[in-house]
């Protein structure tokens, strides 16, 4: 049986008579940390085929908006259709929004976390991966043919190198933190544009120079200047950043309610 519990601005869908349920959800929570590759519709299907009702599989495959956790492996589970899949259109923040709320959630607790504005934290990581959780740079090429080794270590959301990635984890406690989950990649954008507020006097507001610190580094951020690529890209990240804050200022009221979460 599905029940309707309100709880503040969301709706909390809750089952009843299923206690086999909650040790299902214990197991997947598991998952969570120690699974190495992420849950596929057909693994997940597999696995609750297993440990859950048959009625209770159909419920949740048969398209209910399931927000357990986030999308993952290495971030938990998330369940709109059921998969980790880029949204759609990565270039309005309505729509990514729509397609994963939980995000939205992480992204506005990174904003009041932080100070970083949702806007900048989606822009920043437009241009950095376009949403994709694996991104990694191209392969250099031996001979302009043989796959050679990656020019850096940037990995996930925000293509964080792994030195710097180790520095965030170790300063604000969290160990488990991975750059393919999507709620860490952005409390790290928070955390690294703070860092640039810190050291480097920018504004957490200004876009343009704050894309130039997290790409270049705070160390190589004073010789930015006669750097055109950089500066090309730092423009189209303020570009972007504008499109997102003009689209978030119509929907941003509307993704704070009417929200459905089951457990």
């Amino acid at each position: 049986m599905l029940d309707i519990v309100p709880y503040g601005s969301l709706t909390v869908h809750t089952l009843h008579g299923a206690p086999i349920l909650k040790k299902s959800l214990l197991f997947l929570l598991i998952f969570k940390y120690f699974q190495p590759w992420p849950l596929s519709i057909g693994r997940f299907s597999f696995i609750i085929s297993i440990f859950l009702p048959s009625n209770v599989k159909k419920l949740i495959l048969n398209g209910y908006k399931i927000f357990f956790f986030e999308e993952y492996s290495f971030s938990g589970i998330f369940f709109i259709s059921a998969c980790s899949s880029i949204p759609k259109n990565t270039a309005d923040g309505c729509s990514i929004f729509s397609e994963r709320y939980l995000w939205y959630k992480h992204a506005k607790k990174t904003e009041q976390k932080w100070g970083t504005p949702i806007y900048i934290q989606l822009a920043i990581i437009k241009m950095e991966s376009d949403f994709d959780w694996l991104a990694k740079p191209q392969r250099l090429k031996l001979f302009k043919v043989i796959p050679y080794k990656r020019p850096s270590s940037s990995f996930g959301y925000s293509q964080a190198v792994k030195g710097t990635w180790e520095q965030y984890k170790k300063e604000n406690n969290k160990p488990l933190a991975t750059r393919a989950r999507f709620k860490d990649s952005v409390d790290f954008i928070g955390w690294y544009t703070n860092k640039s507020s810190q050291i480097l006097k920018i504004s957490k507001k200004d876009v343009f120079r704050q894309y130039i610190a997290y790409h270049e580094g705070w160390g190589n951020y004073k010789n930015y200047k006669s750097n055109n690529k950089i500066i090309l890209l730092a423009k189209k990240v303020e570009k972007q950043s504008s499109k997102y804050k003009n689209q978030l200022s119509d929907c941003q009221r509307t993704l704070s309610t009417n929200k459905s979460i089951i457990f």
